[in-house]
């Protein structure tokens, strides 16, 4: 009888320790749960603050070179205007040939100065980015940097009428500037290419040249650039893949979730 007692006495320890392990296994377990939670909540807020901070910087900088823009125009392009008017008069009213032909030059210049203020103004104002679609922008990019005739530019999308942010547009934009630039002054590359694609849920933008390459263990470290260019592209939930090959070229694969 009491070995029986005892039996039971072992069993029902046992179960109430086995309870009291799943209890705490059980608590562990949610705790873990609520504290990854609360970091996601956290990295998200985080985020969240970090994109609409810079959606605040880039209306802040539009509106700024908006008005700079306008201010280059409107005051300074005026009172040019107003110079040539009078350098004209003047050569028109002077009889002195080399006098005149003074007059004539300051003019010159000064039209030319009018004509460089005008695009800068233009460019300034210039509100393409809001305008125009992603496959526009990027086109728009490639005729200029192909008329500079340094090497030869190909764009090709699928995404036309896709729908985009501005600071999504800006930023991607931006991105590929980078890229070209970078390429043109370093890669000694003969081509470039620009790919943009979409799947059901994902906008793919790769840019690629057939440049010299580089080692990414030893560029990407310090390239600040590169660096600015993964940034951004974080910045609105993407990722950003460099892969470069020594004589082979350079390549970047980014991906922004739609």
């Amino acid at each position: 009888m009491q070995q029986t007692e005892t039996i039971t006495f072992i069993a029902t320890a046992n179960i109430i320790l086995l309870v009291f392990v799943t209890g705490v296994i059980l608590f562990m377990l949610q705790y873990r749960k609520r504290k990854l939670e609360h970091e996601k909540e956290k990295t998200t807020m985080k985020l969240k603050h970090t994109q609409e901070l810079l959606s605040t910087q880039l209306e802040m900088q539009t509106q700024t070179m908006q008005h700079i823009g306008r201010e280059i125009h409107d005051s300074v392009g005026q009172k040019l205007t107003l110079a040539s008017l009078y350098t004209q008069q003047l050569a028109y009213e002077n009889k002195a040939p080399l006098v005149t032909d003074k007059i004539e030059n300051i003019s010159s210049i000064i039209n030319e100065s009018l004509q460089e203020l005008r695009k800068l103004s233009k460019t300034l104002t210039d509100d393409s980015i809001a305008e125009n679609d992603i496959t526009t922008l990027l086109q728009e990019e490639c005729t200029k940097i192909n008329a500079l005739q340094k090497c030869v530019v190909t764009a090709e999308s699928t995404c036309s009428d896709i729908k985009l942010s501005y600071q999504t547009k800006s930023i991607l934009l931006r991105v590929a500037q980078e890229f070209l630039q970078n390429s043109i002054k370093h890669s000694l590359c003969k081509n470039i290419f620009i790919s943009l694609r979409t799947t059901t849920s994902v906008l793919q933008l790769q840019l690629q040249d057939d440049g010299k390459g580089f080692d990414t263990n030893t560029i990407k470290a310090n390239g600040i650039g590169l660096s600015n260019m993964e940034k951004r592209i974080k910045l609105i939930g993407g990722t950003f893949n460099l892969k470069s090959i020594v004589q082979s070229g350079t390549t970047v694969h980014i991906q922004i979730p739609l």
